[in-house]
């Protein structure tokens, strides 16, 4: 399978499961007010602190991913927010799935990286809505100026990858269904 058809083939067989996240999610009534932002940003915490770790042991590789790991802006978020180190500490986690192998690693970083595009829609909403910019919208900023980069060597890695296509697509959709789960419980 040719790069390209690999990024295609996770775009059409994710959609489904793509499209039940974000409705499900209520991102515009859960971001109305501060305490639903915050309660939002605490849920987000628990799955990257929990799935960041298991991506990057799978992947294998820190000088790709280590840049790519969000759960950093997201504690400066919630203690921009108010919450204390001792706070963030105590979130709760989600439990990441098994991930065999760089295959499903990049299924599950495609969930994960694609996130940092749509976010920065819900971000200029944030910012519109409470004037937030810096700590407090790190998270929904992205890699900043460099998302589109991100994405672009994303790609370029995923074009490259001449794993298990399945595989790929399998952990993508378990990794949209886990998200989707984890964020829409209380």
């Amino acid at each position: 399978m040719s790069a390209g058809a690999l990024h295609l083939r996770l775009r059409a067989a994710t959609a489904s499961a793509h499209a039940a996240l974000e409705e499900e999610l209520g991102w515009e009534a859960r971001v109305a007010t501060l305490d639903g932002y915050r309660g939002l940003l605490a849920r987000l915490h628990g799955f990257h602190a929990a799935w960041e770790p298991a991506i990057g042991a799978a992947l294998g590789d820190g000088a790709f991913f280590d840049s790519r790991r969000r759960v950093g802006a997201l504690d400066r978020d919630l203690g921009f927010l108010g919450l204390s180190a001792q706070d963030i500490a105590g979130l709760p986690r989600a439990r990441p799935i098994a991930l065999g192998g760089a295959a499903e690693a990049m299924g599950a970083l495609y969930v994960l990286e694609g996130s940092t595009l749509g976010g920065r829609v819900i971000g200029r909403h944030i910012m519109a809505t409470h004037g937030l910019a810096g700590d407090g919208l790190a998270y929904y900023s992205g890699h900043a100026a460099g998302t589109g980069a991100m994405w672009s060597a994303f790609r370029t890695r995923l074009e490259a990858f001449d794993g298990d296509g399945d595989a790929v697509v399998a952990a993508a959709n378990a990794t949209f269904d886990a998200m989707r789960m984890w964020l829409k419980a209380p």
